[in-house]
Order: C-alpha cells, then sequence, then structure tokens
C-alpha cells in the first residue's frame, strides 16, 4: 500500500476517535471561544474531524505530485470522505445540531453515487472524483466544521453561518449526485 493509500486508511481510522469523544458523555467542561460556548469534547472532535478532513487533499496532492495515483486509491479515497462525513452528519443528527431531513439527503446521495460507482467497477470502469464532487466534498467539511464548532467566529455577529454552509452543502450534494449520475448514465442503458 502506498503513502496516499496509507493517509486515506488514516481517515478512515480517525472516524471511532472522533465518534468516541463526540458522543461519550465525558466531563471536560465547556469553553469559550469567539463568542461561542461549546463543550471541550466538541472542540476536540472538530479538530479531529478538520484533521481527519485535511488528510484529503494531503494523500490527493501526494498521489498526483509523485504518480501514485491507483485503483485503490480512487476507490478509497471517496468511500472514506463518505464514511467521515456520514459518521459526522449523524452525530449532528443526535446532539440536535443538524436537521435530519437534509442529513438523510447528504447520506442518500453518497450510497447512491457509491452503488453506482459499483455498477461501473463491475464493469471495468474506476471513476475519480469531479471538480464538483470535489468542491461538495469541501462544502460539506466546512458546513460539519462549523457547526461542531458551535458557530465560532459568526456566534458574536448573530448569523447563523454553520446553517447557510449546511444548505450550500445540501445544494452541491444534490448537484454532484445529479451530474454524476448524468454522466454516467450508460450503465443503465448497457445493463438488462
Amino acid at each position: 500500500m502506498n503513502i496516499p493509500n496509507r493517509i486515506t486508511v488514516s481517515r478512515i481510522l480517525l472516524i471511532p476517535i472522533f465518534l468516541i469523544i463526540m458522543l461519550v458523555p465525558f466531563k471536560w467542561g465547556e469553553i469559550e471561544l469567539l463568542g461561542a460556548t461549546m463543550p471541550v469534547t466538541h472542540l476536540v472532535g472538530a479538530l479531529i474531524f478538520i484533521l481527519a478532513s485535511t488528510t484529503d487533499w494531503i494523500d490527493g496532492h501526494y498521489a498526483r505530485k509523485y504518480n501514485l495515483v491507483t485503483n485503490m486509491g480512487k476507490f478509497l479515497d471517496p468511500l472514506a470522505d463518505k464514511l467521515l462525513v456520514s459518521a459526522a452528519l449523524i452525530v449532528l443528527v443526535e446532539l440536535g445540531y443538524a436537521p435530519s431531513w437534509i442529513v438523510i439527503i447528504i447520506i442518500s446521495r453518497e450510497f447512491a453515487v457509491t452503488g453506482l460507482r459499483l455498477l461501473l467497477a463491475g464493469e471495468g470502469e474506476v471513476v475519480a472524483a469531479n471538480m464538483l464532487g470535489k468542491i461538495k466534498t469541501w462544502t460539506q467539511i466546512i458546513a460539519i466544521s462549523t457547526l461542531l464548532l458551535h458557530n465560532i467566529i459568526f456566534a458574536m455577529i448573530p448569523f447563523r453561518f454553520d446553517l447557510l454552509a449546511l444548505w450550500v452543502a445540501l445544494i452541491f450534494t444534490i448537484w454532484s449526485g445529479w451530474d454524476y449520475f448524468a454522466k454516467n448514465n450508460h450503465v443503465f442503458k448497457n445493463s438488462k
């Protein structure tokens, strides 16, 4: 396994740590930062999520720079993103910070695209994420990070940037899903 794929696997391995920090009722107290008050566990969980999310850029950059792009990486990288984002969104619903219907739409899109990727793989095609998919992922990461950080910075000027960011992520999620299916609809035309 090459270095970019190991970085991708590390992103997957950070998910259970993130879940434990966010969901186990540790009594670490609260912290006030830039107008937002939050449990210390949420700050630590957010930092773990941000660190894990950053590995998405690092593994892709390293793979392209050193010509280490592999089919395994093309498959694992978006899977790791989907697992991390889905876990974080489910935690946000559990904590009451994100509307469940938005999370259901986002996760449903992720399952649908993963299913299409599996169909394409069965036909010998491995499709890497396109730019719209990458924008979708980053809007989701920004939305999740601001929700986990209790709308930090924007809490001082009562503006719900976190919810606006979630709506933007929802729009890009739907748009990129539509685009992915439109570009790969030959799978459905060829299957009987």
